[in-house]
């Protein structure tokens, strides 16, 4: 054997059993927020004794040099540590956050952010990235749709690809890359109510073709860490999922590296009802997890249940003493080979260093790119003529209660981000030739207890202490004298994110009301909303003469927003979820397949839909669909042209082929989706699934072709079998291809495909 296989069997060859276990020991340096069991020196003195072997949430290089050294020179074989951390949509510099890098439909764009969050983290010693995120969310009110991809698979799976790639690049050992950990291993994101942590129910086909596809491409792209997730799936705490961790994500996606539990979850496997302290922790090893963060619970049971085996009748839980031994050591077998793979015991330093550390964050360049990210996520839901901005000769007036906010502006999961790093939308804005008048306008919230609940990070409200009348008369005042006026609104930061849940949808009550007032003025109105979710837009819609959906977009919020609304930047944002017209819609999506009253005729109350909400009939419901934006320009397009009929084989391609045309007066860039649906299978199957962009920049007047390629498994999907398991199939025959703008509006056609 040699390599990194050789060198870890030799290494294991020289360890007890005790240190083996210490590898699979993950816990806090106790820097940032308390959230949990810290560091400090009961962590130095673990990490001595060979029982730690990774270490997560360091704020500087000073602290990963600390614990590093310690590992190197007191621990018996001085086995380097692994240091994380949460680079969910950057590190030092922010980008939007994922559901606006999702919305991007630019997967180029998504690895270059990637790239240099690794980079700038990598810097200060750290060495796998707690993220992408890849939880498709369907239910607005689950706050973590902030750090998701949305709410498609296809889109999900370039997005996992693409932040594999620009973390991990071709070579892990390079200079500024990091080990990428896919999370939260699967169908969190599905929580029941949208609850955080709460459980989800997935039908076998749905979680294997949408939940847990973009873990397979992530997988496939390379990816050398996976994370689980909190929540019961089908009635298994994902923990203790050994079906799911060793047999699927193992042993069919082929992952090599590690598995990650999730905050203290190996210890609320007890909570779940399924064991004992003995029993859970068993249950999770064999399972596959080989990180127990925080909980330490393999260090406290393994020793000695790796000595007595287990047999609890209660459980279920059976394990002999040989079979745990065997665990721990594939366990840690997989840490080891991990950070050999990273070069850490070449250098444990992986070449960073305290100068290095110092100049990386926030270099002119890195900036640049969160300028041009922050302009590129924001998706234009309407506008009447309003935007864009002339960048001179105009008042602006810019209302609302995040227009000059600094705290805000980084989104939520900002581990390492300085919101005093941020650039807010008045200092955006009035980098022109224009006048910029400001005023809060309001207050973000009004509940006492909400705001409480916000400043769990401090500084992200700050109630305004005058009158809400005196508040919302100056801000009228000042829309008067003005040629335009910007109203900022929406969500604080941490309205989203995680235990972030909302029953309701709305903007806050405080500024519907300042919303309305500036309406009364007369004056033409822009509305920029904030937020980490869908929300239900309809209103703010139906008064503004333009509306961007800005998202939290990171340091350089305030620059790049300026450069869509000025024009110097075109708007290219699609929706990577659906927008509701309600809360009583969510969960829903795009591709939500028919019922057997989709539209019966004359018989029109006998259909699926709510009678309160008249249009909610067509699959892509909600006020705004996936895929969603509108641009400074029109595109006409036509339907899709197909190359032939014909799929010979499994490795076969098929061209499609997208008229388009720019009938606008500018130029632009027309973001082209073709959808596939199979109207008769096996099973039902979606109304229709994504399956692939086109971006085509055309001049005004000029016409392209949007260029596609299918293959039979873009037609393919999982069939459940009788005892469990699934089987990837197609079945020859009639399909649409529907091209468009978005998901509601496309052209189709038709076309009988057989082998």
């Amino acid at each position: 054997m040699g390599g990194t296989e050789g060198f870890v069997a030799d290494l294991l060859g020289r360890m007890t059993l005790q240190e083996k276990i210490g590898q699979l020991g993950l816990f806090a340096a106790g820097e940032g927020p308390a959230t949990g069991q810290a560091g400090g020196p009961a962590l130095g003195e673990l990490i001595a004794a060979g029982q730690v072997g990774s270490v997560f949430g360091t704020k500087s290089f000073d602290t990963v040099a600390r614990f590093q050294e310690i590992a190197l020179k007191e621990s018996r074989l001085g086995i380097p540590l692994l240091f994380a951390e949460d680079v969910i949509h950057g590190h030092r510099t922010l980008f939007p956050l994922p559901i606006g890098l999702a919305s991007s439909f630019d997967m180029a764009l998504v690895e270059e952010t990637a790239e240099a969050a690794a980079a700038e983290a990598a810097a200060e010693g750290i060495h796998q990235a707690y993220a992408p995120m890849l939880d498709l969310c369907r239910d607005a009110r689950w706050g973590r749709v902030a750090e998701s991809p949305g709410e498609d698979p296809w889109l999900a799976a370039r997005y996992a690809e693409a932040m594999v790639r620009g973390f991990q690049g071709p070579d892990l050992r390079a200079p500024g890359r990091l080990a990428a950990c896919l999370k939260h291993f699967v169908g969190y994101g599905a929580p029941m109510g949208g609850r955080d942590y709460d459980a989800a129910s997935i039908a076998p086909h749905e979680l294997f073709d949408a939940y847990a596809e973009p873990f397979r491409a992530g997988v496939a792209a390379g990816a050398v860490s996976v994370m689980a997730g909190f929540h019961a799936l089908n009635g298994v705490p994902m923990h203790a999922h050994r079906a799911l961790i060793e047999g699927w994500l193992r042993g069919v996606c082929g992952l090599e590296g590690v598995v990650v539990a999730d905050y203290t979850a190996i210890r609320e496997l007890q909570a779940h009802g399924i064991g004992g302290r003995d029993a859970v922790t068993v249950q999770a090893l064999l399972a596959g997890v080989d990180l127990d963060m925080i909980s330490g619970d393999y260090l406290a049971c393994l020793p000695r249940l790796a000595e007595t085996g287990i047999a609890d009748a209660e459980s279920g839980t059976a394990a002999s003493a040989q079979e745990i031994v065997a665990a721990i050591e594939a366990a840690a077998g997989r840490v080891l080979a991990l950070k050999h793979r990273l070069g850490l015991f070449d250098d444990p330093y992986r070449g960073a260093t305290r100068a290095g550390a110092a100049a990386a964050p926030l270099r002119p360049e890195t900036r640049a790119l969160a300028r041009r990210a922050a302009s590129a996520s924001a998706v234009l839901l309407e506008n009447a003529g309003a935007l864009p901005l002339a960048e001179s000769g105009q008042t602006i007036a810019l209302i609302g209660p995040l227009a000059d906010d600094r705290s805000n502006m980084l989104g939520t999961w900002a581990v390492s981000g300085d919101p005093q790093a941020a650039v807010t939308i008045r200092e955006g804005l009035a980098a022109s030739a224009n006048t910029v008048l400001c005023a809060k306008g309001c207050n973000l919230v009004e509940d006492p207890a909400v705001v409480d609940r916000l400043n769990f990070v401090p500084g992200t409200v700050s109630p305004d202490p005058r009158a809400e009348a005196e508040m919302i008369a100056e801000a009228v005042e000042m829309a008067a004298r003005a040629d335009v006026v910007v109203a900022v609104i929406g969500e604080a930061k941490e309205h989203s994110g995680e235990a972030g849940s909302r029953a309701e949808l709305d903007i806050p009550a405080p500024q519907r009301r300042l919303f309305a007032a500036l309406r009364e003025t007369g004056k033409p109105l822009v509305a920029v909303v904030l937020a980490g979710r869908p929300l239900m837009l309809g209103d703010v819609a139906a008064a503004a003469d333009a509306t961007v959906l800005a998202w939290f977009a990171g340091t350089e919020m305030g620059n790049g927003l300026a450069d869509l609304l000025y024009g110097r930047a075109e708007p290219t944002a699609r929706l990577a979820v659906s927008l509701p017209a309600h809360p009583g819609q969510v969960p829903f999506h795009h591709g939500a397949s028919e019922t057997g009253r989709p539209w019966p005729g004359e018989w029109r109350k006998f259909t699926t839909g709510y009678l309160d909400l008249p249009g909610e009939q067509h699959p892509a419901r909600g006020l705004y669909p996936f895929g969603y934006g509108l641009a400074y320009t029109r595109f006409a397009l036509g339907a899709p042209v197909v190359e032939r009929a014909m799929l010979a084989g499994p490795e076969e391609s098929v061209a499609v082929r997208v008229p388009v045309e720019n009938t606008g007066a500018r130029a632009g860039t027309a973001v082209v989706q073709l959808y596939v649906t199979d109207p008769v299978a096996r099973i039902q199957r979606p109304a229709q699934e994504l399956k692939g962009i086109a971006r085509l920049t055309l001049a005004p007047g000029a016409a392209g072709e949007a260029a596609f390629t299918l293959t039979r498994d873009d037609l393919a999907y999982s069939l459940p079998r009788p005892d469990g398991s699934v089987e990837r199939v197609w079945d020859p025959g009639r399909f649409i291809l529907r091209a468009g703008l978005n998901a509601r509006d496309t052209a189709s056609v038709e076309v009988d495909w057989r082998p």
